[in-house]
């Protein structure tokens, strides 16, 4: 693990006194100073410095920045260091039942919108409905996510998808349904088809009536490919 010393060192590389970087991230001082001598942040601010200084959290992690040359840092600091396999995050956080298994936590329409905000937040995680499938392999991490909007007939507004999550983005096949989660536009239920020499991938309904479209690697935060259909009502809070 090699992100104390990289935040120090692309902190200094843009000529920022711990002061000036902790103020454009929100943080004290005395908080920032203590992420630099090894205290580990929380996924949020992780995050958070992985988008200001346009470096992938496999890097910011895993790897010694100081020691890349000139040209390379260059190059990540240009924004050309996405991770189009989709290991870019990789803390995914999940909530286990009492023998240790892992949980299928539902995310329903209303809860959307704190999902694309909180995903990496083990509170909002643990807060989420959850339930079991034993028919399911084990091997995979499931979660299931209800439907907004007509996009995908003939599953309809409001039906649930369980989904596996995907941690090697390469290998979706084209044409495979998936929920994908974006920074900026909340969670979509669409075909999948990638581009990733361009770094996109085309977002395909099932319902012809909606017009195929392209979101950049950049936006995507999670892909979860569709498994089953369940059908199922929450209760109200």
């Amino acid at each position: 693990m090699h992100f104390a010393q990289n935040l120090k060192f692309l902190r200094k590389r843009r000529r920022k006194s711990q002061m000036d970087l902790a103020t454009e991230l929100g943080l004290t001082r005395t908080t920032l100073s203590g992420y630099e001598k090894n205290v580990q942040p929380p996924f949020p601010v992780l995050i958070k410095m992985s988008e200001y200084f346009n470096v992938s959290l496999d890097a910011l992690i895993k790897y010694r920045l100081e020691v890349l040359s000139e040209e390379q840092l260059s190059q990540i600091e240009k924004g050309f260091d996405v991770d189009v396999t989709g290991r870019k995050l990789r803390l995914l956080t999940i909530s286990v039942d009492k023998e240790g298994k892992e949980n299928i936590e539902m995310v329903p329409v209303k809860a959307q919108a704190g999902y694309t905000n909180s995903y990496g937040d083990l509170d909002f995680i643990a807060s989420l409905p959850k339930f079991k499938l034993p028919f399911l392999p084990e091997d995979k991490t499931y979660r299931t996510f209800q439907i907004l909007g007509d996009s995908m007939l003939p599953i309809k507004e409001g039906s649930w998808v369980t989904c596996s999550f995907t941690e090697d983005w390469s290998s979706i096949k084209d044409g495979k349904a998936c929920i994908i989660v974006t920074r900026d536009e909340g969670m979509v239920f669409k075909l999948v088809y990638k581009r990733l020499e361009d770094k996109k991938f085309l977002l395909v309904s099932l319902n012809r009536n909606y017009s195929p479209y392209e979101i950049p690697v950049s936006q995507v935060v999670e892909i979860w490919q569709f498994e089953t259909v369940n059908s199922f009502e929450v209760e109200s809070d």
